[in-house]
């Protein structure tokens, strides 16, 4: 984990029996190099298409629970959950609107949607961890391109604001990541059409009480 990770992230691990090694540096560097000494096995967190089909399972899912959707609104960090998501949802319902949300420091997949090619971020800064990582996969890229009907933007400031209205109006606790989506709603930067039914995914509730406290 970087070593800005959210402390009760790292605890929690520690409490279900992981080894937590934080670095300053790369965090797939660090992986690899521990990969080479360990004689270990390397299971990506996004560039995985068995990853990201585990992660499509949301998308049976929330199609289960509401088979109306019109348009899903999903954070964006490395891509591995939009991509799962958008394949299952799409190739079942081709009309359902994907829109997927980056904070504006850590935008990885939009710029790299930009270029045609995976863009790796010099620096990345923004309050929502989980949506922080400084580049976008070969894999998940493709199937942004493919699956995925827009990009947007959101500032830490915003989702914040998002945090609050999820803790006050739907009595949710998410972490910062999982505002985000909620952010884009809230701002029209997803932007249904009327009478739609959007769902949001809320991405993680991985949040220290006294971090929460400071955000809001």
């Amino acid at each position: 984990m970087p070593a800005t990770a959210m402390p009760s992230k790292v605890q929690a691990t520690k409490r279900y029996g992981g080894e937590v090694v934080q670095t300053e540096g790369s965090v797939l560097d660090a992986c690899l190099a521990l990969q080479r000494e360990r004689d270990l096995t390397l299971v990506h967190p996004f560039d995985d298409l068995a990853i990201m089909a585990g992660q499509g399972t949301v998308g049976l899912e929330l199609l289960q629970q509401v088979p109306n959707a019109d348009m899903v609104v999903v954070p964006v960090g490395g891509g591995g959950l939009i991509s799962g998501i958008a394949v299952a949802v799409k190739l079942q319902r081709p009309s359902i609107r994907v829109v997927g949300v980056e904070p504006h420091g850590a935008d990885a997949m939009s710029r790299s949607l930009e270029r045609g090619a995976p863009v790796h971020l010099e620096r990345v800064d923004t309050i929502a961890d989980g949506l922080a990582p400084p580049f976008a996969g070969e894999h998940t890229l493709r199937h942004v391109e493919r699956f995925v009907d827009e990009m947007v933007r959101v500032a830490d400031s915003e989702i914040v604001d998002a945090l609050r209205v999820l803790i006050q109006r739907a009595k949710l606790a998410a972490e910062p990541s999982g505002g985000a989506s909620v952010a884009a709603l809230l701002l029209g930067r997803a932007s249904p059409a009327a009478g739609s039914t959007v769902v949001c995914v809320i991405s993680g509730s991985n949040v220290a009480p006294d971090v929460l406290k400071n955000l809001l």
